[in-house]
């Protein structure tokens, strides 16, 4: 039997909304024995169930995985979560596996498992926790991972040392949680990938991108391409399909410039028309000459973590983009882009367009972009929609 939280009068309204989150500061009072990860029911001052979900120290204090306050949170529960997850992004047409085996499966809230995420590359499957009540379901969601009818889903790593909070003590370790190493290549819309899930960043790949990838390619024909931040060099290896007459691919470090390298000739073996740089991306951009590039992409780290960055993210943002509008050829494309949760839509063009008005040059928006459909925002929680993007023609 679960423990009950029950809330401060009136704090129950964002739950009767469906968001999924219970701050602390919503909270009269906890149980006695209470420990992190605990299911709990949540009532409101009067007495009303709300429903149930994982509790956890922090501002965060629940997620909230079902509104029914009798619902048993067990393995049926995340297979039948899992299910739902697995049969849209069979409708979203994303399994197919000539040429894409690469999607997103569970994104956290927006697939009404907050605190998991799990990222498909071919047969195996990278789960994320991100909360304690995701670690302690670890085993549940890997054995319902595997037994989805039609996924061919054999091997599942736990990849968590990193995402979940160090004060809850849990010494999550990354391994293989079921199978073992097979092949890191995955394939997504018939172009090949290295996928570095033992020491990459996030899952190993950035899957949001993927639609924003097939974007660029479009423009792509004859271009000077440049790609900045290119970590894995997805839109770089998009770009040379798509008949760049050049690209360049820029990155801190040198890791990921050479990944960036051997996705390119995994790709396109022996081609010349790519060069990949490890180097400071603003330092670059300043010292590059001007009408270098006919397409540029700007696809930085999170500058923005947490809200007291907002300030100085907004000023990186300004500063790499005004860069690029000083730089960029006349008529050339600018693909930008913002991951940072804490910086919304509105605040990430109004530092877009304060550099381009700072540049003096003429700028169209043609396309405004966010992450793929499998990474599906619950309308409840406007929060899920991290990802940013503009692609602009620059006169």
């Amino acid at each position: 039997m679960s423990k009950t939280i029950t809330l401060k009068r009136g704090k129950e309204d964002s739950l009767l909304r469906f968001h999924p989150w219970v701050f602390s500061g919503a909270i009269a009072n906890l149980p006695e024995g209470l420990e992190e990860g605990d299911t709990v029911s949540v009532v409101a001052a009067d007495g009303r169930p709300l429903g149930t979900g994982h509790y956890e120290i922090g501002s965060i204090a629940v997620r909230m995985l079902s509104w029914d306050n009798e619902a048993d949170i067990d393995a049926s529960f995340f297979a039948t979560r899992l299910a739902a997850a697995w049969q849209l992004r069979e409708r979203l047409g994303l399994v197919r596996p000539a040429d894409n085996t690469t999607f997103r499966l569970v994104h956290g809230e927006g697939d009404f498992l907050p605190g998991c995420v799990v990222d498909v590359y071919g047969n195996t499957a990278v789960l994320q926790a991100h909360s304690p009540g995701m670690h302690y379901a670890r085993h549940d969601i890997a054995r319902a991972l595997t037994q989805l009818p039609g996924a061919g889903i054999t091997n599942v790593y736990y990849k968590s040392e990193t995402t979940l909070p160090y004060k809850a003590r849990l010494d999550p370790v990354n391994d293989y949680l079921i199978g073992g190493f097979e092949t890191n290549i995955a394939l997504e819309n018939g172009l090949r990938f290295n996928i570095d899930w033992l020491k990459g960043q996030k899952t190993g790949f950035f899957v949001d991108q993927r639609d924003n990838r097939a974007l660029i390619e479009s423009f792509s024909r004859g271009a000077r391409v440049l790609n900045m931040f290119c970590y894995t060099g997805g839109f770089s290896v998009y770009a040379m399909r798509g008949g760049a007459s050049l690209v360049h691919s820029v990155d801190s470090s040198a890791k990921a410039v050479a990944l960036t390298d051997a996705n390119i000739e995994l790709n396109f073996p022996g081609d010349t028309r790519h060069t990949a740089y490890a180097e400071d991306a603003f330092k670059y951009l300043t010292d590059m000459p001007a009408g270098a590039y006919d397409l540029i992409i700007l696809d930085p780290p999170a500058f923005a973590k947490h809200r007291s960055a907002i300030k100085n993210a907004m000023v990186g943002y300004r500063r790499i983009n005004a860069a690029a509008f000083r730089k960029i050829t006349p008529g050339g494309i600018l693909a930008t882009f913002s991951c940072s949760q804490a910086i919304s839509k509105e605040q990430f063009r109004l530092a877009v367009f304060t550099a381009a008005a700072q540049s003096g040059r003429k700028v169209r928006i043609l396309h405004q972009v966010t992450q793929g459909a499998d990474h599906p925002v619950s309308i409840y929680h406007p929060e899920g929609e991290y990802l940013k993007g503009l692609i602009l023609h620059v006169e």
